[in-house]
């Protein structure tokens, strides 16, 4: 009996490395003996990315699903849902029809484990001008699944070897992530964090928040957001029975956390959890969407556009996003 789980990928836009990544990653050696890699989207674009250069040998196998996956080395096993011809999409162009195969082949994948056919999907790059063009009504892949799924609060997370950080505030300006550390919303956040640690199999987890100011600032000479919010959310949380330490400065918690002193890591904005995590490995950085009753991991660049065809993308970080995958499926909770 073949326990490996069935890990969806959608082949992402078809006009950037989304397809050569994914033939790559499949024919890892890594990836196949930890997962079982289905292709999601059109055979027709990943047979185009077979004859870039530097391309591995790769037999397509079409499926009507994962039961008439035959699994073997050598072989991508295809949902061929017959999107669109290669000589509609232009490599390194915004297309609204390749915005509308990326989304059909994400919406696929997510239906493939809504139903149990599937344990978890693993998304490659898409283009949210592409989206835009194809009057596709969400911005981008969270947005998507938080639809799809009906999760009400999904929230990122990035993994690097072994470690978490969760995110109090993403993708607003430094002025108004600031503004945004007070307490109840640190509160709020780590108790989720928590759920999804629980959500994701992990036991006795353990969290560290990290400093805003350099060295938490200095007990109030240079700025008041550790005192003010972060050590009453910590005295609350730590009442409440959350093992949560904090703050902790920003230059060395993360570094401890990677040493194994930390489960996870709440950075107070984008680019603070961004930089520790990319700088010690960009590749490795995978982002997973959690709160929601499935699992999704993804890799963490862009379509790349601009080198798209010429076979020199890196298959590493999806292969790494599928190896994450394929670690949490078994003990993940559908209870988001």
């Amino acid at each position: 009996m073949d326990n490996r789980p069935v890990i969806a990928v959608p082949m992402g836009d078809p006009a950037g490395i989304g397809p050569e990544i994914l033939l790559r990653a499949a024919m890892s050696e890594r990836v196949a003996s930890c997962a079982r890699v289905l292709a999601v989207g059109d055979a027709r674009v990943l047979a185009r990315a077979r004859t870039f250069p530097h391309m591995p040998q790769t037999e397509l196998h079409p499926v009507a699903g994962p039961r008439e996956g035959v699994w073997r080395a050598g072989t991508l096993d295809v949902l061929d849902l017959e999107l669109l011809a290669p000589e509609d999409c232009v490599l390194g162009q915004v297309s609204a029809a390749c915005g509308r195969a990326a989304y059909e082949a994400i919406a696929a994948s997510i239906r493939l484990v809504m139903a149990g056919e599937a344990d978890a999907v693993a998304t490659t790059p898409i283009n949210k001008e592409s989206l835009h063009a194809a009057g596709v009504p969400h911005i981008g892949h969270t947005e998507i699944f938080a639809a799809l799924t009906g999760a009400r609060e999904p929230l990122t997370i990035f993994e690097l070897r072994g470690l978490l950080v969760f995110f109090l505030t993403r993708h607003i300006s430094l002025r108004e992530a600031c503004a945004a550390v007070t307490k109840e919303r640190i509160v709020a956040c780590c108790r989720q964090s928590f759920a999804v640690m629980e959500q994701l199999g992990l036991k006795n987890p353990s969290m560290a928040i990290a400093g805003l100011n350099p060295h938490c600032g200095e007990h109030g000479l240079f700025g008041d957001e550790e005192g003010r919010a972060v050590v009453p959310a910590v005295e609350e949380l730590r009442a409440a029975g959350y093992n949560v330490v904090g703050p902790i400065g920003a230059d060395s918690v993360y570094f401890q956390a990677l040493e194994g002193k930390y489960s996870s890591v709440l950075s107070l904005y984008h680019d603070q959890g961004h930089i520790a995590t990319k700088t010690v490995d960009f590749y490795r950085t995978i982002s997973i969407t959690g709160g929601m009753p499935i699992l999704r991991t993804s890799v963490d660049h862009g379509t790349a556009f601009d080198i798209a065809g010429q076979g020199v993308a890196t298959g590493v970080s999806l292969e790494e996003a599928i190896l994450v995958a394929a670690k949490y499926a078994p003990s993940f909770s559908r209870r988001a």
